[in-house]
């Protein structure tokens, strides 16, 4: 499984943004799909995921109420919009998904149970 991100841009703080993350072939057993994030000199940080059959959307505390995660099923593409951008969310944004199946949203907050991983798309907020 190939992951393609592709959106990432300069904007001023206030703006928005549209993040794509397309898959290069039928994610059969894909179970989460998921954006993190890395500013400069910080560690990763997940962002949002979403359960791959159940559309259902999870958010990391930074970004909940302003990114909303979705998926388009028919053409194998997982969407991040970014609203009310912050300088502080200025970073390379990078997709991931996995197969792997957990009870808890918690654990896909974790880069280590992604298998699979794009390249990263840069984000730039400008104050």
């Amino acid at each position: 499984v190939q992951l393609q991100a592709s959106g990432g841009g300069l904007v001023q703080a206030g703006g928005s943004l549209r993040l794509s993350c397309s898959t290069s072939a039928r994610t059969l057993k894909t179970v989460v799909m998921s954006w993190f994030r890395q500013a400069p000199g910080k560690e990763r940080e997940f962002a949002a995921g979403i359960g791959w059959d159940t559309g259902r959307p999870f958010y990391g505390d930074s970004v909940k109420g302003r990114f909303t995660i979705s998926r388009d099923y028919a053409n194998n593409t997982v969407n991040l919009r970014m609203n009310s951008l912050k300088p502080e969310d200025t970073a390379i944004y990078y997709c991931a998904s996995t197969p792997k199946k957990y009870l808890s949203s918690t654990w896909y907050q974790r880069g280590s149970v992604y298998d699979y991983w794009g390249q990263g798309t840069l984000v730039t907020v400008s104050s």
